[in-house]
């Protein structure tokens, strides 16, 4: 299952890079796809903040893929990836609105 990590691996990548954006932008980023960004009083410590959000979500993410490496084909293990990303997923979102709270005008 070594391919099914590097997959894996290769998503957590993308949520890396875009962290690394997020931390770039000279602009507010937005979190949710099609929404624009709040108006914010401190741009650049709101995206500081948003890239620090998807910088845990990649580590967890990548540490959720781990069971792909060990457990074979089949195995009722990638339960534990497939809830544990919903509840990151979840988790995030609930993070976002604290970070938009705080630095809302």
């Amino acid at each position: 299952m070594m391919i099914g990590f590097i997959v894996w691996s290769v998503c957590a990548a993308v949520f890396f890079g875009l962290a690394v954006y997020c931390r770039r932008a000279k602009n507010a980023v937005g979190f949710f796809a099609g929404v624009q960004a709040p108006e914010v009083s401190d741009i650049k410590s709101y995206n500081r903040a948003v890239s620090r959000l998807w910088i845990v979500y990649a580590v967890l993410f990548e540490a959720l893929g781990v069971p792909f490496l060990f457990a074979k084909q089949n195995s009722p293990v990638y339960i534990i990836s497939v809830v544990g990303t919903m509840f990151i997923s979840i988790g995030a979102m609930a993070a976002y609105h604290f970070i938009a709270e705080k630095y809302k005008k």
